[in-house]
């Protein structure tokens, strides 16, 4: 399971400008690290009102990791 492509195929769901969507992945044994950037215009909507997209992000992201036996941390720039 791909971790770093799922959170690109949701966050070019979400947003206005999906090629702007970019996704850095760091691994360290089974913790990943996903930096999620998208355009400056867009980051609004990735965050959602008082954090709720971001927060539904990061729980979809956990349930992910664990069907994976990995342990994600997804950050949003």
């Amino acid at each position: 399971m791909d971790l770093k492509q799922i959170l690109t195929d949701i966050a070019r769901a979400i947003v206005d400008t999906p090629d702007a969507v970019r996704v850095e992945e760091t691994v360290d044994g089974d913790n990943v690290e996903l930096v999620l950037s998208v355009a400056e215009d867009d980051t609004g909507m990735v965050i959602g009102r008082h954090g709720k997209i971001a927060k539904a992000i990061r729980q979809i992201m956990k349930v992910a990791a664990t069907k994976a036996g990995k342990h994600v941390n997804v950050e949003i720039k």
